[in-house]
Formats: C-alpha cells, structure tokens, sequence
C-alpha cells in the first residue's frame, strides 16, 4: 500500500479527514474565533457542559471513588466496587439477571460476539450496523450474513433457510442509526425471534439509551421488549454525558464474557471516577423527561422542516441532510458553519458512496427559535 497515493485519492474524492481544532463553551464551538451552535454533538441531553449537576456530583462524590486511574484491569485489581454497583443498578434498571460494564461501545460490539459464537454460529446484522460491530464479526470465526437495511422480511426468509443448519443465531440491530436517524421495531423482531429456539437477539441501544422511552432506558423500553432482547447493549458517552459501555444479559452470559472476551480481560479499567459519575447520572434519568420532551419537539420540527432533503427518514435526533457529493457536502457544510451552524459532513466510507450527508445531531440545549434559523439558511443555501 502506497500511503501517499491514498492520502492524495481519499483527498482527491472529497473524503479525506483531518481533526477539527476546536474549543467547546457549552453548546457551542468555538474555531478560528468564529462561535457557531453545535450542531454535530452526541451530548442529546445537554449534560456534558451542566456545570450545576458536575458540583452537586462532586459534593456527595465518596472519597473512596476519587481515584483518576484503575490501574489494572477487573480481574486484577480495577474492579472497584463502584462497578458492581454499577451493573447491580444496571439490571435493576432492565429487569435483566446481571449486567457488566466496558470502557467504550467500541470494546463491547467488537468483543461480545467473538466471545459468544463459533464456526457453528450464524450472525444475522442489518446493513447499516455501526463499524464496531462489523469489526466484531469480522474479529471471529461464526458465519455472517448483513440483510438490507430495516428489512425484516428479508431477515425472516435469512432465517426460515439457515436458522437450523447452526447451532445458535444472533440477529443484531441498533435501535437507534446513527446515519440516517431511523428506528428500528424490536417488538417485531422479538417476536421473530421467538419463533426460533437457537436464535438470540442483540440490540445496540448507543444513540437511544438516555433519550428514549418513560425513564430514558432506550426503545426497548419505549417499545416494551426489553425482556425479548437478550443482549441489550448501550453506551455511557452520549446522552449520559460519560464514557463506557455496558451489557445487560443473563448471569450466565456475563460469566461467559468475564472468562473470554479479550478486550474485557487485556484492557485497563476506566477509572472508579468515571464509573461513579455514570452511576450518578444514570440514577437520574427519570428526572430529564422535560429534556427528552424537548428534544423530541425539536427533532420532529426539524424532520418535518428538511422534508425532501432527508429529514422524512429521521425518526429520532439524528437528522440527515442529504447531498450525495462528497465534495459537494464539504462545501455545504462549510457554507452552514460560516453562518454559525457547526455542521459536519459525513463521507465515505462512514456512509455508502454516493450518499454524503451533513447530519444534524441535535441537543436538549438547542432552542426552536435556532432551529428556525437554520432552516431557513438551508433553504437559502440550496437557491
């Protein structure tokens, strides 16, 4: 591989990246003394710059937590007790028997399904699942097929052919994608999945959990299918404004993962800090339903205003405006940011070719009235 000439194609395409140098001040960013609203953050509940909830944190905080590093991994000495209570919280929460804790949505999609499958396992994804998890399947020896995206009735003829050639089949979506904003139907897919004994569902709940459903817990919860998913996955450093990853299983299961899953065994904790922060704000997800209410209001003007230029794929915070050029989003995005939208282009091959999006990613911060504003800069944008 010659790494000049591909620098010089991935630039030549309209696809080559380079790390934004930028300073945040809340909901907004700051570049080149310009302050534009953030428009491109996972922070969906307006958390991660709440200076008023990071005191009242640091005041009751134990001083046993105060600790910046684990040192070790879990099973040698980074297993804190504040992970325990932790997962103890978690399966509580999920009505599951057990739940554990990664450092990063990362570790858990590229760890979990090459501990779990085999030569004699099926991995049955969806097209458009999150790069972490097609690493995850690439990373072990099971069989794998992808059906396209949200189509489940392809799904269900994957599974009438090859379900009983293997021993066991996990079926893994997100509830939430990251792309294009869409949700998926767990309750359909849960009864699916009920129709055969070896199958098992995985959900990624990254870009939901926090945001959706009565107490925030994702749409599993929102849906009321939590019981019929039997890996339910999440991440802590999105709307609950941490860092993380957690999966809520069976005890079994959990033991399972504790003696075989490598990016579990042969990585450093995070630190008892981290995880005491997360504990903190998971136990107040039912307090931000006025966030989540908001949130919802906006996602769904916003939707409804980009109607025709991708928005009416968006059922969730993640709305896509399409453009399909890479080159042609680059500067789409640029001309967003001079009139103070912080807005990213998103390229190949982050999305299929031909599909370059700007994505909006929006925040409880955000108010309509800004939103309004963005609208119609879109519209004169596109004149």
């Amino acid at each position: 591989m010659n790494i000049k000439e591909h620098l010089s194609s991935l630039d030549k395409a309209g696809n080559l990246r380079r790390l934004p140098q930028i300073i945040q001040d809340g909901k907004w960013v700051i570049r080149e003394d310009m302050r534009m609203l953030n428009l491109s953050s996972n922070d969906y509940l307006g958390l991660a710059s709440g200076s008023d909830l990071q005191q009242e944190f640091l005041d009751i905080c134990p001083k046993r937590d105060l600790r910046f590093s684990s040192s070790s991994s879990r099973l040698l000495t980074g297993n804190f007790p504040i992970c325990e209570e932790l997962e103890e919280m978690l399966s509580t929460a999920f009505g599951k028997e057990a739940a554990l804790l990664f450092n990063s949505g990362y570790h858990a999609n590229t760890g979990i399904l090459p501990a779990l499958s085999d030569k004699s396992t099926l991995i049955v994804a969806d097209k458009l699942v999150h790069a972490s998890l097609i690493d995850g399947m690439l990373l072990g020896s099971a069989t794998f097929r992808r059906f396209p995206h949200q189509d489940l009735v392809r799904l269900e003829k994957i599974l009438e052919a090859e379900a009983s050639q293997y021993e066991k089949v996990f079926v893994v979506v997100e509830s939430v994608y990251s792309m294009d904003g869409d949700v998926t139907d767990l309750r359909r897919l849960v009864e699916l999945k009920s129709k055969y004994p070896n199958v098992m569902l995985y959900v990624d709940e990254a870009h939901a959990i926090g945001v959706r459903g009565k107490n925030g817990l994702g749409i599993a919860e929102e849906q009321d299918c939590i019981a019929g998913i039997d890996l339910l996955v999440g991440t802590f450093g999105k709307a609950l404004a941490s860092m993380g990853a957690y999966v809520a299983c069976t005890k079994e299961i959990r033991e399972y993962l504790v003696n075989t899953m490598r990016p579990l065994i042969f990585s450093t904790a995070l630190p008892p800090f981290q995880w005491a922060w997360t504990a903190f704000v998971f136990s107040r997800l039912k307090d931000f339903s006025e966030r989540r209410d908001k949130l919802s209001s906006n996602s769904s003007y916003l939707a409804s205003a980009l109607n025709g230029m991708g928005g009416e794929m968006s059922e969730s915070h993640i709305v896509p405006l399409m453009v399909g050029d890479s080159a042609e989003c680059i500067i789409r995005a640029e001309y967003l940011q001079r009139k103070g939208f912080y807005c990213m282009p998103v390229r190949p091959p982050t999305v299929p070719k031909g599909t370059s999006r700007i994505r909006f990613s929006l925040t409880a911060n955000v108010e309509r009235e800004e939103l309004e504003a963005l609208v119609d800069i879109v519209k004169t944008s596109l004149v």
